[in-house]
């Protein structure tokens, strides 16, 4: 079957079942419960909220009729499915939301309360979740879901998704949060009806949405050093919106300035004694404050919608982003690191990093067992990479420009079928388009003069997906859901220039078109008022990158256009309750991986790269999580994350190229690698106690066990007599002139495990006017995610918020 006849009759069907669903009577209960057909989400996530907000409460949304312009009832929701929590909590934008079948969910409140202004951050309070330091010239902030990173676990802001043409290395760092109602994380199961690459998870970043006909907020903070005697950083947030009878809007602006961050007072400087190839004269990190950690980050969200009735909701979004930062050296002189034009050492500058996304999203009830959800979306990603030739960063030799864009768009569909049945199917389609170029300038003091642009090279790609999705209720208390779908993707275009020609713009040869199936399936039982038990699997693909199938890594690796795509299935059991005052939630999982694309540093013949491979894996671990309202003021709660990754590298399906040397060095650094970046232990606690009416403290604790990293300064043993001629400036490393070539293999250590104290006191002036003053990592602990690329020590906040 073609997949346009394919895509007809999903399409045909789906149109059929909702015509049989406006024929039934709409009087007719449906047997298996109040479920209706776009709220089959029978267990709930865990929810990670501020002491001071009230439970969440699992029940059936009321819908206030929009022709009263009635207030909602508390707990209940608002006009068109605005749910309104009970408390300060700030409502969601539902339209946007996602269905979870577990999970886990940040509120607005929370990130406030633990003062997590950044997505990397409050994600990293998630059982289930931990955060990597990507650990060279990039500076960027990465995420692990139960081991799946960033390339694995797709981000969608409103529900729709946010993807960067070329690679999509996405830094979480970038994203702020005091815009946000929430976070949503769904981990192993993510439904197909959310489109394709759900391998290992989906994050979703869920904007609020007025529920009042006046409704403002604004905060101001900043960040001081640990002796309080220096700023190193401001923020800003102000929103306004209003809900009407027929309508809303909102507008928000964020903003956040950071000129450095403070590194702990227990971090030793590189020394001659204690560094191997201590370099001198070597502009090493001298502590204190961390060298080119600056960055500022901006955004805007804004939104109109319309209401109808109380069941109808149109939606237009927008939203725009734009970072610049620096990128802190490693403190001990990098030695390893992809290849550069000869130079191991990187010297980069991000003097713009943007993304903006303009969408449409709309829900329409059909009759009362049927709905119909539609979206448009554009949107861009722009940056401007400057290279500098060393670690003055006064001279710099290119800029690297990238110009990318995509559009796209789906429709849901869903139905009650045949009672005790809700049927959903949807249908997704997204180009995407790549530019780049270079702007090359004479390597001088200040910059230099232009000398020259280089051509642009065009990539382009599609991907479609079609699912369909049923929720069986068996029972009032017992649903079975099953889905499918069938998603497939083409590289449309591949353009490239090399250096014998490097005006000319070539076509790669092969731009091939790849398919997959997946399927997923998943039971829960609501055996309580407040219990739930459920086992699901759920087996997903993901389609290599562009980046991954094309890019040579300036000229050292072959492109790879069939690397063939990555599939996990993943398996979990899971339990909620609560007991009195004790909410639980328990969950064990594991994950089979078929051809996990992994990234591998060799080295051979002047060059360190990096060279893709894929290779089988599993991942496997459990996850508790517990709240306690041990008194009326006395909360206590949190969670805790086991987990274990195992990578066959040594069974790796690739084709070594080039001479012997580096075909040596290839397979002898594939037989030793590691998977990096996950700690097998980690937990996040907290204590909230309200000393008084208006005054509530709240210490919490973050623990982390080690995790296995690349070492990357001269104590490597990827270093060879090749190799290392090429650090620019800077002379070799002990030992790497004894080594061959084909012998260089890459080593690796285990740090980061730490114990953070911080801490947050908070005072209600009146209902309206908060002031928030507290400290993170209170004890200054010296430690790392990344081999030589430190975190901050201890820093003391302090936020200030009106709320009308």
């Amino acid at each position: 079957m073609s997949k346009c006849v394919f895509a007809a009759v999903t399409a045909v069907g789906l149109c059929v079942a909702t015509s049989s669903a406006l024929a039934q009577d709409p009087s007719a209960a449906t047997p298996g419960g109040d479920i209706t057909a776009d709220e089959a989400t029978p267990r709930p996530p865990v929810v990670v909220q501020a002491p001071s907000e009230p439970p969440r409460r699992k029940g059936k949304r009321q819908i206030t009729p929009a022709s009263t312009g009635a207030p909602a009832a508390p707990g209940g929701s608002d006009l068109a499915g605005t749910v309104v929590v009970e408390g300060p909590a700030v409502a969601p934008f539902t339209l946007g939301q996602l269905d979870l079948i577990g999970g886990a969910t940040i509120t607005n409140e929370a990130m406030w309360t633990y003062n997590k202004q950044s997505l990397d951050k409050a994600l990293d309070i998630l059982p289930g979740v931990s955060i990597q330091q990507s650990g060279n010239s990039r500076n960027e902030r990465d995420i692990q879901v139960r081991g799946f990173d960033r390339f694995r676990v797709p981000l969608y802001m409103d529900g729709v998704r946010v993807y960067l043409p070329a690679d999509n290395r996405l830094d979480f760092g970038r994203f702020l949060t005091p815009d946000l109602a929430e976070v949503q994380v769904q981990k192993g199961y993510v439904s197909v009806l959310n489109g394709p690459g759900g391998m290992g998870g989906a994050i979703n970043l869920v904007s609020r949405k007025p529920t009042k006909e006046i409704e403002l907020e604004g905060r101001a903070g900043l960040v001081m050093n640990g002796d309080l005697d220096d700023m190193n950083q401001w923020s800003s947030y102000a929103y306004a919106g209003t809900r009407q009878k027929g309508y809303y809007a909102q507008v928000s602006g964020t903003i956040i300035d950071q000129d450095h961050f403070s590194l702990s007072d227990d971090f030793r400087p590189a020394s001659p004694s204690t560094t191997p190839g201590y370099l001198p004269g070597y502009p090493y990190e001298d502590g204190g404050d961390r060298y080119r950690s600056y960055f500022e980050d901006w955004r805007i969200n804004a939104k109109v919608g319309i209401t109808p009735n109380a069941t109808d909701e149109y939606s237009i979004n927008y939203t725009t982003q734009a970072n610049e930062r620096g990128s802190p050296p490693h403190v001990n002189r990098q030695a390893v690191q992809g290849y550069f034009f000869g130079a191991t050492e990187r010297h980069w500058t991000w003097d713009d990093w943007s993304t903006s996304q303009l969408s449409w999203l709309s829900k329409t009830q059909l009759g009362d067992a049927s709905y119909i959800k539609t979206n448009l979306s554009y949107s861009t990603f722009g940056s401007d990479l400057q290279f500098h030739n060393d670690g003055s960063y006064t001279t710099r030799f290119l800029d690297s420009i990238y110009d990318d864009y995509n559009y796209g768009g789906f429709v849901e569909l869903g139905t009650e079928l045949i009672p005790m049945n809700t049927l959903k199917g949807a249908i997704h389609y997204r180009r995407d388009t790549h530019k780049e170029w270079d702007l090359d300038y004479d390597a001088t003091p200040l910059s230099g003069p232009f000398t020259g642009r280089s051509p642009t090279e065009t990539s382009r790609e599609e991907t479609w997906s079609l699912a369909i999705e049923n929720t069986f209720h068996a029972t009032p208390f017992l649903d079975f859901i099953t889905g499918i779908s069938y998603d497939w993707n083409e590289v449309l275009q591949a353009e490239f220039t090399n250096s014998s020609a490097p005006t000319v713009v070539l076509s790669q040869p092969e731009t091939p078109s790849v398919d997959a199936w997946n399927w997923q399936g998943a039971a829960v039982l609501s055996y309580s008022r407040t219990g739930t038990a459920h086992a699901s699997v759920s087996s997903r693909t993901r389609f290599p990158t562009l980046f991954e199938r094309y890019s040579t890594r300036f000229g050292t690796r072959a492109v790879d256009p069939n690397l063939d795509p990555e599939r996990a299935t993943n398996y979990e059991l899971g339990v909620s309750d609560t007991f009195g005052d004790v909410k639980f939630s328990g969950a064990v999982f594991y994950s089979d991986i078929k051809d996990s694309i992994q990234n591998v540093f060799y080295a051979a013949n002047g060059n360190n790269s990096i060279i893709g491979i894929n290779a089988d894996a599993e991942t496997y671990g459990l996850e508790l999580s517990a709240d306690w309202n041990v008194t009326r003021t006395l909360r206590i709660g949190g969670n805790y994350t086991y987990i274990e990754r195992d990578v066959d590298y040594a069974s790796a399906s690739f084709t070594p190229f080039g001479n012997a040397n580096q075909q040596a060095a290839q397979l002898g650094s594939v037989a030793v690698y590691k998977p990096e970046g996950t700690p097998a232990h980690k937990a996040f606690l907290y204590l909230s106690w309200q000393a008084l009416p208006y005054l509530t403290l709240t210490p919490s604790l973050e623990l982390s066990s080690d995790r296995t990293v690349l070492i990357t300064d001269c104590r490597t043993t990827l270093t060879n007599n090749g190799n290392m001629s090429a650090l620019q400036n800077t002379g070799g490393c002990p030992g790497a002139s004894a080594r061959s070539p084909a012998a260089a293999r890459p080593n690796f250590t285990d740090i980061g495990a730490y114990a953070l104290v911080n801490f947050n006191a908070e005072y209600a002036f009146n209902d309206n006017a908060t002031l928030s003053l507290g400290a993170t990592n209170l004890f200054d602990e010296d430690y790392s995610l990344a081999d030589g690329f430190p975190e901050p020590g201890r820093q003391f906040f302090a936020n200030a918020r009106v709320r009308f």
